[in-house]
């Protein structure tokens, strides 16, 4: 058995060397990036069992993407797809406080996601599901890929995870709304942040927040607040998680370590109190280093975030 299959796009990924525009580049470095891949490769490195199921490019691009997640440990199911390319996402580190992010997508492998792709024995076969609001944006073709593992997963008693990600340069907040309340609706843990679920109930705080996506139907409903920590309701119970402080590098991917170290920790049987602080702690350590996922830490490296400054082990 699998303890969590992730469905989802991964990109390849260019990335400037230096601060400033794009245009003065010398050099670009190649990498991937993608949610569901993001989290697949931190519960890898968190010791638990995942498989990856997505749609590549027949493109050295695609074969970056299935190289990189094997050799992280993760279980590769990708579809070749001979018509679609790999979608490409280039960041800009505009300034030391600022980066930008542009997305090259249309018609790519990725929106091209279809039920087809969805592995059914593959589902039944794990503990988890995960899903995020990013596939479903792509296209109709791959929100009804998200639905219909959401609906195989729910009819072979796996649990469905779901991180909302909403992404304003995919769709808008009035088309993705309906999307959102369905799928969270159709899930036992929910990710989201405060102006994430914002969009889908009515609350005047990350708490209310919290306890109005639990009544759609959630057991464990988790409200991410960045620096400010996260709340979360779980089985009916409410429960602040308080940050961990540390320098921040780069924040891209943070969320996506933080669900990593809530499933580890769930796979692995912990309480919800100590998912939580997992989440909290592999969320922190992330966002120390840049990149998507590279700063993505073991169990064991998760000692570090209690090291003094410039502490050298030897």
């Amino acid at each position: 058995m699998t303890d969590v299959l992730t469905f989802g796009e991964t990109m390849a990924l260019l990335t400037p060397h230096q601060v400033g525009l794009l245009r003065h580049a010398d050099s670009l470095a190649v990498g991937i990036a993608g949610a569901e891949s993001n989290v697949a490769i931190g519960l890898a490195r968190l010791g638990a069992s995942v498989r990856w199921i997505g749609r590549v490019g027949d493109d050295e691009f695609g074969r970056l993407i299935t190289m990189t997640l094997r050799g992280e440990g993760v279980d590769v199911r990708a579809v070749v797809d001979p018509d679609g390319p790999t979608a490409l996402m280039l960041k800009e580190q505009r300034m030391s406080r600022a980066t930008r992010v542009v997305y090259y997508r249309a018609h790519s492998a990725g929106s091209r996601l279809s039920p087809a792709d969805v592995d059914e024995a593959s589902i039944a076969s794990a503990r988890v599901l995960h899903v995020s609001g990013i596939t479903a944006a792509l296209s109709a073709s791959a929100r009804d890929a998200v639905l219909t593992a959401v609906t195989h997963a729910r009819a072979a008693g796996v649990l469905v995870s779901l991180d909302v990600n909403h992404r304003s340069a995919l769709w808008d907040a009035a088309t993705a709304a309906p999307v959102y309340r369905e799928l969270v609706a159709a899930s036992d843990i929910v990710f989201a942040t405060e102006a994430e679920a914002s969009m889908i109930v009515d609350g005047s705080d990350a708490v209310s927040l919290a306890r109005a996506l639990s009544g759609l139907g959630p057991s464990a409903v988790i409200v991410k607040r960045g620096s400010l920590g996260a709340v979360a309701v779980i089985d009916g119970q409410d429960h602040v998680v308080p940050p961990i402080p540390v320098t921040a590098i780069d924040s891209v991917g943070a969320g996506d370590a933080f669900a990593a170290g809530y499933l580890a920790g769930l796979c692995a049987d912990e309480s919800p109190e100590a998912c939580l602080a997992l989440a909290a702690r592999t969320g922190a350590f992330a966002v120390t280093v840049r990149g998507d996922w590279e700063g993505a830490p073991t169990r064991d490296e998760l000692v570090l975030l209690d090291a003094a400054p410039d502490e050298v082990a030897r």
